[in-house]
């Protein structure tokens, strides 16, 4: 069995995301990523057993990068507004040093393949959800469908970082999200947030 070497793996793997995130999961074959890693495809299977392997591996990565960036600093019993101000700035941490890696994980998520037996997302799920029932508890978040309270918590910030990103406002101009417009939005979605 021929030795790993961790530069052709991480190749491999940034190869691979930057190929989906460009042409989807359906643009990603063995062949393609091997040429583009400059490597044969045969090397590719020393790292991974296939491309299934391949796909769930870059995202247990990912989503393990991820964790560790968004629960910087973070613990579920802060208070709800010093708790969801931390998540956003860590997310926002992560999406800036991270573009292609968040982008990868955005369609891997919002695909079949995040229902693999392979994929775990148990820490930082139970992270947040005793910060929301903490929360509920002390009387900071009203009750809610995790669907609403999820569109609500995030859906603005995520919505902004669609903007900065493509660097363009609805009006087709120029966008840069700062401190000041996070901020302001954050306060507003409290505001919706919290019990009546």
């Amino acid at each position: 069995m021929r030795k790993k070497d961790e530069n052709k793996e991480i190749a491999i793997r940034e190869k691979a995301m930057e190929m989906i995130v460009m042409d989807g999961f359906d643009g990603l074959s063995m062949q393609k990523l091997a040429k583009a890693a400059n490597i044969s495809a045969s090397t590719i299977y020393i790292y991974f057993k296939n491309r299934e392997d391949l796909l769930n591996q870059l995202f247990i990565q990912v989503q393990q990068t991820f964790s560790d960036v968004a629960l910087a600093g973070f613990s579920p019993e802060l208070s709800f507004e010093e708790g969801l101000w931390l998540q956003w700035k860590n997310r926002l941490r992560f999406i800036l040093k991270y573009p292609v890696h968040y982008q990868f994980y955005e369609q891997f998520r919002n695909s079949p393949l995040i229902n693999h037996s392979d994929i775990n997302l148990s820490v930082f799920k139970n992270n947040m959800k005793h910060f929301v029932l903490n929360a509920i508890r002390r009387g900071e978040l009203a009750r809610m469908e995790p669907e609403i309270f999820w569109s609500l918590a995030y859906g603005s910030f995520y919505a902004l970082v669609r903007f900065h990103l493509n660097e363009k406002s609805m009006m087709n101009e120029n966008f840069k999200l700062t401190d000041t417009i996070m901020k302001q939005t954050f306060k507003l979605v409290i505001k919706a947030l919290q019990p009546e």
